[in-house]
């Protein structure tokens, strides 16, 4: 809006006011423009009119504009210059699987029988307080209180976990795993109904009708739309039944009318998805629960899976499943896309006996907003290893900890030692994370030295 304008409607406002009229509102529209919207007290289309009328005759006799002025009302139509674009910064965080085994389980109960796992995510609380997108693996259905909880192979967890996650601040969760059907699809869609009490954190991987896993799960971020898709291998079964398909999110094909899997094919509905929200999304991620167990590289149909869903339109993926940490990389296409692979992240938490499972990662992902788009800043963007800690005599899950702050002294009780019969040592675990994850290492400093800065 022109100055001139401006000056010419204040003089107008104040004589209206002087000749007791009602007082007029002017409001900014949401695009550039400015109008009159109403006047108060008369909201018919004659009322702003005639105020107006009043209004324009008292600025010809009190200002001193020339006839051509008062009479201009082009403000009505006057346009704002559009305002320089705000680049900005959004962070994405994901921690890996909760795997309760029953010591993990048990370390909730309190002394009056209730369950409470808000222990398990203060190692991180620093990171969930300042991050954009907070994203984490509820490997283990959370089936139902009723049903009683269980360990391997047929898992069901406490949802005092899920609200624990809630008040960690995640606002992501994933369930799409091989041991979502742990409990039939009646605890499947226990768990569905159970994040209907918690709005504020969109849970993905899972449905309770079929017709919904054509939907595109999206959340939004600065005005920066992001769709997270979560696809797991299988339901630990070589046939599908039929009452889980459509409930469960699948990666890999299935014959259609036996329901035999096949773990070399890629489900074309994953290819579909992608493609679909791309079409509706700034950013794309994907998060397959894909791997062979405890080998700390990936096979080659995830490698091949990936490249299939980067041509699609994926920008990043977050891998679960292995138990085990997994290489970061870039994964280019055959058609020019680009996208970010965290392979596998490891467990978050688990009392497992493998002394590779202890290390784990923290994905952290800086998304940059530019007028040319939403890229990923790879200079603030890596891996920040942790150790998982448990005791033993009885195994219990104790914390996480970030591995730049763990001890040889913290490594020397830890209860994978009689548990496992693991001569676990800082020195492994240091080393493993140098050979995995290499140059993506991220210090928690350079995360949130470079948080606070914003």
């Amino acid at each position: 809006m022109g100055c001139r304008s401006s000056q010419w409607l204040q003089e107008a406002v104040s004589f209206a006011e002087e000749m007791g009229m009602n007082s007029l509102f002017f409001e900014k529209e949401t695009k550039d423009t400015h109008a009159i919207v109403t006047a108060e007290n008369d909201s018919s289309e004659t009322g702003v009119k005639d105020a107006h009328s009043t209004a324009t005759t008292g600025a010809q006799e009190a200002s001193s504009f020339d006839k051509a002025a008062a009479e201009d009302t082009s403000f009505l139509e006057a346009t704002e210059a559009e305002p320089a674009f705000l680049k900005r910064e959004i962070t994405l965080m994901a921690t890996g699987d909760n795997l309760m085994h029953m010591g993990v389980v048990n370390a909730g109960i309190q002394a009056d029988g209730s369950y409470d796992y808000s222990f398990l995510f203060e190692g991180i609380s620093d990171f969930l307080e300042v991050a954009d997108i907070k994203i984490t693996n509820q490997e283990i259905i959370l089936g139902g209180n009723e049903l009683g909880f269980s360990g391997y192979p047929k898992f069901n967890a406490p949802t005092e976990l899920g609200d624990a996650i809630a008040e960690a601040g995640y606002n992501v969760v994933l369930h799409a795993s091989n041991h979502a059907a742990d409990r039939e699809v009646s605890g499947l869609l226990n768990c569905v109904s159970f994040w209907e009490n918690h709005p504020e954190v969109l849970m993905v991987g899972i449905h309770k009708e079929p017709a919904e896993s054509h939907d595109i799960p999206l959340l939004t971020i600065d005005d920066i739309t992001f769709a997270i898709l979560n696809y797991t291998y299988g339901p630990n079964l070589e046939v599908i039944p039929e009452s889980v398909r459509g409930h469960l999110d699948m990666l890999c094909d299935w014959d259609r009318n036996t329901g035999y899997m096949d773990y070399t094919t890629i489900n074309p509905q994953v290819l579909s998805d992608i493609e679909a929200a791309e079409e509706v999304a700034d950013v794309v991620i994907v998060c397959p629960h894909w791997g062979t167990e405890y080998t700390p590289v990936p096979s080659s149909y995830q490698e091949t899976f990936a490249e299939q869903m980067t041509q699609a339109g994926a920008d990043l993926f977050i891998g679960t499943h292995p138990h085990v940490v997994q290489p970061v990389e870039w994964i280019e296409s055959e058609n020019g896309n680009r996208a970010l692979c965290y392979y596998s992240l490891g467990n978050y938490v688990s009392t497992q006996k493998q002394g590779l499972c202890m290390l784990e990662a923290m994905a952290w992902v800086t998304f940059r907003a530019t007028e040319d788009g939403v890229v990923i800043s790879e200079e603030k963007t890596g891996a920040i290893p942790m150790v998982c800690h448990y005791k033993s005599g009885p195994v219990r899950a104790e914390n996480v900890y970030l591995l730049e702050n763990y001890t040889q002294e913290q490594a020397d009780v830890h209860g994978i030692r009689a548990y496992g019969g693991v001569n676990l040592t800082l020195n492994d675990l240091q080393t493993w994370s140098e050979e995995i994850l290499g140059q993506w290492v991220l210090t928690s400093d350079a995360v949130l030295e470079a948080e606070g800065e914003q």
